[in-house]
Formats: structure tokens, sequence, C-alpha cells
């Protein structure tokens, strides 16, 4: 009987490379809601509470509270008891510049953005 061995190369650095792509995708991800981003982008301008949110947002309250646990959860915004609400700020002054530069680059390039085939409408209408 022969023995079948498999010998294991190790790339040094590709799993922390891996790992690291992994959480930068991860990190657009939780951006890539439409309701998320506007979620952010109004407690950008300052403290909110829950339910400050849920009248902006236009949705019911459990999907809000779902999307700003996945914002906080992510390190987005931080959440902070107070009695019994929960208000919420930007912790990080970075994400405010996030938001500037992200919007900044889809304006420059929503015309293919508009056309991209490999990105669905945000609706998922399917319509680009």
């Amino acid at each position: 009987m022969a023995r079948s061995t498999t010998a294991t190369v190790t790339v040094p650095g590709a799993e922390s490379a891996c790992t690291h792509l992994d959480t930068t995708a991860k990190f657009f991800r939780a951006l890539s809601d439409p309701t998320r981003l506007k979620l952010l982008e109004f407690i950008l301008a300052g403290e909110r509470t829950s339910a400050d949110c849920v009248e902006h947002a236009g949705i019911s309250q459990p999907r809000v509270s779902v999307h700003l646990s996945c914002l906080a959860d992510c390190g987005y915004v931080l959440a902070r008891r107070d009695g019994k609400k929960l208000r919420y700020s930007v912790g990080d002054p970075r994400v405010a510049d996030l938001v500037m530069l992200a919007r900044s680059l889809a304006a420059d390039n929503s015309a293919a953005l508009g056309c991209c085939p490999r990105i669905p409408a945000a609706d998922g209408s399917g319509r680009r």
C-alpha cells in the first residue's frame, strides 16, 4: 500500500492578508444597506435617540433597532443608555470623513455606478 502525502505550503502573511481583506469587505458590507447609511448620516449631525431614528427612517422601530445594532456592533456608532432611552452618536470622527469621501467618489462616478451591471439597485429591483 502506497501512502499518499501532501505538503502544505504556507505563504508568510497570507493568512493575515486574507483576514484583513475579509474584515475590510465586512466593513463595507455594513455600509452597503441604504437604511443603515441613512441612519449613520443622520447620527453624524449629532446624538440621536432610537425614536429620532425611527421618525427619520420612516420604518418600524424593530427594523431601526436591527440597523442601529449593526452599526453599533461594527463600531460606526456608540450607544449609551439614558434612563429608558438609548442614544446614538458617532464615536470616531473618521466615520464622517469616510461618508463624505464616499459621497464625493459616488458623485464623481455616478454615471459609471448607474450603469454597472454587476451591482444591483439598492431597492432590489434589478434596475440600475
